[in-house]
């Protein structure tokens, strides 16, 4: 226990770098959510995709470079290099995003639920089994990610930071700060908050509903590929597997929050990386450790929900227009 406790902080400070990731992810969820009611299954495999595809840019412009310096680069190549990555991330998971939102989705805008729900478990499927008949085919089944940078430790007031972590300390909040300005103060922030209210209100506004509705895709889907770039330089790996359990967790962390509610979404994705984080540091010798961390996420999330059936922050897509 005197172990567990000197280890706290630093257990912490993991768990809030997890969560970020968890929230960005979750921050997709959330949006589709909030103006169609819709929950997009595949948007953790779109995650997934973003690692992905940021591996195989990288691999081809600095693939030389990145093996002979065991995966870490430096100078203005490192900074290129992530440049690049969350470049392609972005338009990539961007795209797939929009493609996902025009040919599966919108069809079926006006069917029962039921169907778009399904659909939106058929894409994952679809996404996953496609991305592992290419890794079986090139005998890649874990992909290797380059760490880029130097893996050391980081004094910071008395706190052990991975260097890897300060990534996530400095594009996730940025990424999220983004979003919140998005959303409170643009035009088309405006017009998301009032399709969400009323698509049809929304309509004879003048308001393009189904230009509206791509956008959130592509958003969400951008959010996704970068916590996949993320995901990536963190673990050092990508598999077609990754997107469902953290998919999983991060729809876990929206409900937590609150469906709808993007403050919500953040709130909820970093508690779920603590309460994973603290779990796992448990000495596995007490009968507690990675086994039991993903249970204990849901019984928080069971916990909450029997006493605040709407999240935390209440199931409240934006502020009313």
């Amino acid at each position: 226990m005197n172990q567990f406790l000197q280890s706290l902080p630093d257990t912490l400070v993991q768990g809030l770098a997890i969560g970020m990731m968890y929230a960005l992810i979750a921050l997709g969820y959330t949006l589709v959510y909030g103006i169609l009611e819709l929950i997009n299954f595949a948007h953790g495999d779109v995650f997934m995709l973003g690692g992905l595809f940021s591996w195989a840019a990288l691999q081809h412009f600095f693939g030389a470079q990145i093996g002979a310096n065991y995966g870490v680069l430096g100078g203005g190549t490192l900074v290129m290099a992530i440049i690049l990555a969350f470049l392609i991330a972005t338009v990539s998971c961007g795209g797939v995003g929009f493609v996902i939102e025009r040919f599966a989705y919108r069809p079926l805008r006006n069917a029962p639920k039921l169907a778009p729900l399904v659909t939106a478990i058929g894409v994952s499927f679809i996404i996953e089994n496609a991305v592992l008949v290419w890794q079986t085919g090139t005998g890649n089944m874990e992909l290797t990610y380059p760490s880029l940078i130097n893996q050391q430790i980081i004094p910071v007031l008395g706190l052990h930071i991975p260097s890897k972590a300060i990534i996530v300390f400095v594009t996730a909040p940025i990424l999220m700060v983004g979003l919140l300005y998005l959303v409170g103060n643009t035009r088309m922030g405006k017009a998301m908050r009032a399709t969400a209210q009323d698509q049809e209100a929304a309509r004879m506004m003048g308001i393009d509903v189904n230009r509206v509705i791509s956008f959130t895709f592509i958003v969400g889907s951008v959010l996704a590929g970068c916590a996949g770039v993320i995901y990536a330089l963190y673990y050092n790996s990508i598999d077609y597997s990754v997107g469902f359990l953290a998919g999983l967790k991060a729809f876990t962390a929206a409900v937590l929050g609150g469906i709808g509610n993007i403050r919500g979404a953040m709130l909820g994705g970093l508690l779920v990386g603590e309460v994973e984080s603290i779990v796992d540091s448990i000495d596995a010798s007490q009968g507690v450790g990675l086994q039991w961390a993903e249970p204990a996420v849901f019984l928080v999330l069971m916990c909450v929900l029997i006493f605040r059936p709407t999240g935390l922050l209440g199931a409240q897509v934006v502020d009313k227009a």
